[in-house]
C-alpha cells in the first residue's frame, strides 16, 4: 500500500469525520476517532468520490479501522484499473 493512498484516504477521514489529520494514522481504529456507523457511511461516499470508486456494501461493513479501509480502497482500485467490474 503506497504512502499516497494512505495519506489520501487519512485526510478524506479526518475531513468527513472535521478531526486533525496528524490523529488519523494508518493504525486507527474507527473506535478510536470515534467514527460510528452514520460517519462511516459519510466517509464511504467521500472516499466513493475521491478515488471515483463503489464501495460493495459487504466490504464497507467489514471495514473497523484505518488500515482496513485502506487496504479495500487498494483492491477497488487495483480491480478498476484492471478493468475488472466491482460487484455492487
Amino acid at each position: 500500500m503506497s504512502d499516497e493512498l494512505i495519506e489520501r484516504v487519512r485526510k478524506v477521514i479526518a475531513a468527513s469525520k472535521r478531526i486533525p489529520e496528524d490523529r488519523v494514522t494508518v493504525d486507527s481504529s474507527f473506535e478510536e476517532l470515534g467514527i460510528d456507523s452514520m460517519d462511516a457511511v459519510e466517509i464511504l461516499f467521500a472516499l466513493e468520490n475521491e478515488f471515483d470508486i463503489s464501495i460493495p456494501d459487504e466490504e464497507a461493513k467489514n471495514a473497523r479501522n484505518v488500515r482496513q479501509m485502506v487496504e479495500g480502497v487498494e483492491k477497488l482500485l487495483a480491480a478498476k484499473s484492471a478493468g475488472t467490474p466491482t460487484a455492487q
